[in-house]
């Protein structure tokens, strides 16, 4: 190969299509597993601990969530039939239903949980077939709202990881303290003085040091890497399924939050990168291959996949687009999956390194739906919207006894969900109010001036 030609295929990886050659592509693929990974297991650990499974059955459940993530990449690249936006779309487990999920594994277990999923799944990714009829009342200030929400609503999440996780016996331990703070410390550091891409590692900087430090410290249970096998595939229907109906409820409001976000990350995804708005088809693709896929991870025992919105903000800086690239990327994770030592090691990460990378990520959340909410525009409108939904769902929640006269099916659902009370109230309030509230506005101010 001459050197133009080298040249030119390397300016590919620039390109939503084009040939790269595979050895070029890999640090590039690489990149963006590396920019999601702790994301991807951070919610199965989480779950997995309100659930009470086992450390073995946490590895299993990693394992899964890296080929379903792979798997939900890959369709999202290529797309098959109506599955996938042909889009640079990273899929992984989903941070949207970690509140949800641990109040119904506390409540009914962690079958009703996979039960709701499968059924929440069909139903995103029926919504996503008829996405053209119903995505004109999620305006952007209610996803904007909605982000903002989840954001807030994990925040606690991070905060018991930190201690050392919800219900363990040396919560809030000094050791505790110690380990969620050295691993916060060094991913802030890491974060100030890295130059360019290397920024994007910080979280996993302050998990290597957070994990070694834990070693040193006696802190890391070593009993998930016993008698694992090289090479493993995920079993079929590993729990039988349980289908709640307050559950599948709960689970399917969520499932329509989780659609918003995917909406807003599409819509982020195109606008920055490719300078255009995405099409009905592309909507379309990355809203069915959101719920299929979900309810097929369900299959395997896992949590639903969704777009990640830090994988959105990789491509934003990078502009690496081209989708063989980032295939690459998905290949990466399904591999992982398929050696399970993999998923076992990650599986022992204690839960205050854990919190210290996590409280970090959901406070970018927070941050992200803020900056979301400045884009849309401060009108009156939309500071109402923001102020009243947000007031709501994150007030009321905190106050769960207010639910106590509604019947049990509300109280799952809201009570103590602020995601589903912002969604609700933003919603309502967008089809309410009139559009041109602000002309509304200086008229009135030009009639009290004369």
């Amino acid at each position: 190969m001459s050197k133009k030609q080298n040249n030119a295929s390397i300016e590919n990886i620039y390109a939503l299509d084009g040939k790269v050659p595979i050895l070029k592509s890999i640090p590039f693929g690489l990149q963006h597993v590396l920019a999601m990974f702790v994301a991807n297991i951070a919610p199965i650990v989480i779950v997995a601990g309100a659930s009470g499974l086992s450390p073995r059955e946490t590895a299993s459940l990693i394992q899964t969530a890296m080929i379903v993530a792979g798997i939900g990449t890959l369709l999202q690249l290529f797309s098959i039939w109506k599955l996938g936006a042909r889009l640079p779309i990273v899929m992984g487990i989903s941070f949207t239903f970690v509140s949800v999920f641990c109040y119904i594994a506390s409540q009914w277990g962690y079958d009703a949980v996979i039960g709701a999923v499968i059924v929440g799944g069909i139903f995103e990714g029926l919504l996503g077939l008829f996405a053209k009829y119903w995505r004109r009342i999620i305006a952007p200030i209610v996803s904007a709202c909605v982000v903002t929400a989840i954001g807030f609503s994990l925040l606690s999440v991070g905060a018991n990881s930190f201690a050392g996780g919800s219900g363990s016996a040396d919560f809030g331990s000094a050791d505790n303290w110690i380990l969620g703070s050295v691993t916060l410390a060094c991913c802030i550091l890491f974060n100030i003085f890295a130059k360019g891409h290397l920024k994007q590692l910080s979280v996993l900087f302050g998990l290597v040091v957070g994990y070694i430090v834990a070693l040193c410290m006696g802190m890391v249970d070593m009993s998930a890497l016993e008698d694992v096998s090289i090479v493993s595939l995920p079993e079929i229907m590993p729990y039988k399924p349980e289908f709640n109906i307050n559950a599948i409820i709960s689970v399917c409001m969520i499932f329509l939050v989780s659609a918003t976000e995917t909406i807003g990350d599409t819509s982020a995804m195109t606008s920055t990168v490719l300078n255009r708005e995405p099409t009905e088809k592309e909507i379309t693709g990355s809203l069915a291959c959101d719920g299929f896929v979900s309810s097929l991870s369900a299959c395997f025992g896992c949590m639903p996949v969704t777009s990640f919105s830090q994988n959105v903000g990789l491509l934003a800086m990078s502009k690496v687009i081209n989708r063989f690239t980032i295939a690459t990327g998905a290949g990466i994770l399904i591999l992982s999956g398929i050696f399970p030592a993999i998923g076992a090691v990650l599986a022992t990460l204690p839960e205050a390194v854990l919190g210290g990378c996590t409280i970090i990520m959901f406070g970018n959340i927070v941050i992200s739906g803020l900056q979301m909410i400045g884009s849309c525009g401060f009108t009156q409108r939309n500071i109402t919207i923001a102020a009243i939904s947000l007031s709501i769902g994150l007030g009321f929640t905190q106050v769960p006894e207010m639910f106590d006269l509604f019947p049990d099916m509300i109280r799952t659902i809201f009570a103590e969900n602020c995601v589903a009370v912002v969604f609700i109230s933003s919603i309502i309030m967008n089809l309410v109010l009139p559009k041109d509230m602000e002309l509304k506005r200086k008229k009135g101010d030009n009639a009290d001036d004369e």
